[in-house]
């Protein structure tokens, strides 16, 4: 029988060399490229919210009451809906709620030239898709759509009739009615107006006068109303001092009469 050879463990060295044996460790940095081609989702404001508050009339309905997120956005009068889900087998009853088919949704508005983004049920979608866009709905006349608009969509409303467009649209329909055009509320005196002139005409021309130093009055003059002129410090301290005088000669004067007076007394 041969013999049997056992192998030698392998023994451990350390190797001696010139080159450094030790991890360098790298800061870590962004990648140029994430993993994901999808771009991350932004909260962006809705639309509704940014309409200066002071400048909307009030909602003539006023905020809802029971499912207050229809007052941020398009719900037409949708709510919450409560209600028992019945066993078939057995008839057991559990209590259960429906919450609005709703979406946020970013739709393109011609008025605007913009997108509006709002959120929206199932069923105003289908209505503004019914409807030709999104204006259409904004700008229904009835009473159900009024209710309907909430105060977001009162809002909105409001933004929209106040583009040229809208304005426009508005005009070409009294006249099609036989109204006469809309008058607009301004503050520019009537009586400039009838002399030709603009309100920014008006303004460089005041400008001009301000920058020169002319004295010009504010507002009418009637025939027997004074004008005071204030021309500086100088005219001040003139008018003070025929002031100061005036007092003085009427004591004087009165000063006189008293005498007088005594003199002719028994």
């Amino acid at each position: 029988m041969p013999p049997i050879r056992v192998a030698a463990a392998p023994s451990r060295c350390c190797v001696s060399s010139s080159t450094s044996l030790t991890r360098t460790h790298t800061p870590f940095q962004t990648p140029i490229r994430s993993l994901s081609t999808t771009t991350p989702l932004l909260r962006q404001k809705p639309s509704h919210l940014t309409v200066p508050a002071d400048q909307v009339p009030a909602y003539p309905y006023g905020p809802f009451r029971t499912y207050k997120q229809a007052n941020q956005g398009l719900f037409a009068g949708t709510k919450v809906r409560f209600g028992n889900v019945v066993a078939e087998r057995y008839g057991n009853k559990s209590r259960t709620k429906w919450f609005p088919n709703r979406h946020a949704k970013r739709l393109w508005s011609q008025s605007l030239n913009a997108f509006i983004r709002t959120r929206m049920t199932a069923r105003v979608l289908r209505t503004i898709d019914l409807l030709g866009g999104i204006d259409e709905y904004l700008l229904g006349s009835k009473t159900r759509r009024i209710k309907d608009l909430g105060p977001a969509g009162w809002a909105l409303r409001w933004k929209i009739m106040q583009t040229p467009a809208v304005r426009e649209r508005f005009a070409r329909e009294r006249a099609a009615l036989g109204l006469p055009p809309k008058e607009e509320e301004t503050t520019f005196p009537p009586e400039l107006t009838a002399e030709g002139l603009t309100p920014e005409a008006a303004l460089s021309e005041v400008d001009g006068m301000l920058e020169r130093g002319d004295v010009f009055v504010i507002g009418a003059v009637g025939e027997g109303d004074d004008v005071v002129v204030n021309a500086g410090a100088e005219a001040i301290e003139e008018e003070a001092r025929e002031a100061a005088r005036d007092l003085e000669s009427s004591l004087d004067e009165n000063a006189k009469s008293e005498e007088d007076a005594k003199t002719l007394r028994p």
